[in-house]
């Protein structure tokens, strides 16, 4: 097929960690031997960056005439490809985008258009889909659940003695990691007022965000700052837990890398992770519960260096897998026959 790449988010020169699970499903199914385009916002922050992405879908479908448009998130990437990419449209939900429909009347009618055109929609968790729904009532029984997926051989079991030596992380008690950007939303602040109620280790926080000042300076705590996202299979690898208790995460996929990588996880309750943390990998935790955000560490903390019982939760979403399930849902938007030994999609 030919497949016209719609995304407001996509690693570029200046910000390489943005939107790369787009860039490794894109890097996916090109392996699979299809022909990508992509019209992509490789970059943050900028008013005219969406204007810029509604003219390069109008150019690059006019020149690379697609079989069809795949576009991640709803509003704008998702309505730009819908209206003008040229071919029928599958997109993905991630999360923020529903969250806006959900508060926002005028972010709300384009995403009831974006998912009435679309051939196809996705999500990424259960969760998710039922958040859509209640957005967009329309598209109930439309919207199928296939996450991005891991990449199992970069994110595998380590040594962790020789992954913090290569870092220069120096650790003593238990090493937890936390990745994502540094604001209310991941929750690093009682994260890090849990840490140190939990009284041992070291933790580290990979990202960047308006709350790092309030993070300076803490005791037993490293700003590793923003780091490309090859470097983040190494970090899990030296870490012994890692946590991500966001008030909100729409699937999780540091949470199922580092369960790839044999790694106990701290994990909200909010969102994906329920779907997929298993207790012998794992604690789940209520975000906003400061007491029990402690117990968690310490629960996580106890268990088996390293952790193998996530291995085989991560082995059902390896990316591979995970890429044959999307090119499924291309192929019957762009009218072509299924390809032979693509699993059925989880609706």
């Amino acid at each position: 097929m030919r497949i016209l790449l719609v995304s407001q988010m996509y690693p570029g020169p200046d910000a390489p960690a943005l939107g790369t699970f787009v860039a490794e499903l894109e890097a996916g199914l090109a392996s699979r031997g299809h022909e990508l385009a992509r019209a992509v916002v490789d970059r943050r922050g900028g008013p005219s960056r969406h204007a810029v992405l509604a003219r390069d879908v109008a150019t690059t479908a006019r020149r690379f005439r697609p079989d069809v448009a795949y576009a991640h998130f709803l509003v704008p990437a998702g309505l730009l490809a819908v209206l003008g990419g040229r071919a029928p449209t599958v997109v993905t939900a991630h999360g923020q985008d529903v969250e806006n429909a959900l508060t926002s009347r005028i972010v709300r009618a384009a995403t009831r258009l974006t998912v009435r055109r679309a051939a196809g929609v996705i999500a990424v968790s259960h969760w998710l889909r039922d958040r859509l729904e209640s957005a967009v009532p329309e598209g109930r029984g439309r919207i199928e659940v296939i996450d991005c997926g891991v990449d199992l051989e970069r994110f595998a079991p380590a040594d962790a003695r020789a992954a913090r030596e290569e870092l220069g992380w120096h650790v003593e008690g238990t090493a937890f990691l936390c990745a994502g950007s540094l604001t209310e939303r991941k929750n690093v602040l009682r994260l890090a007022r849990a840490f140190a109620r939990h009284g041992e280790g070291t933790l580290a926080f990979l990202g960047e965000g308006p709350l790092r000042g309030a993070l300076e300076g803490r005791p037993g705590i490293r700003l590793a700052g923003t780091l490309p996202h090859d470097r983040i299979p190494h970090w899990i690898a030296a870490a012994d837990v890692v946590c991500q208790p966001s008030l909100v995460e729409p699937f999780g996929l540091v949470t199922l890398e580092a369960l790839a990588g044999g790694r106990s996880v701290v994990a909200t309750r909010v969102g994906g992770p329920p779907e997929f943390v298993p207790p012998e990998a794992g604690v789940l935790v209520d975000p906003a519960d400061e007491l029990a955000l402690a117990a968690a560490l310490a629960n996580a903390a106890a268990m088996p260096r390293p952790n193998l019982a996530g291995r085989a939760v991560a082995e059902r979403h390896d990316i591979h897998g995970q890429v044959l399930r999307i090119e499924a849902v291309l192929e019957r938007a762009a009218g072509a026959p299924a390809v032979a030994g693509a699993p059925a999609v989880d609706g």
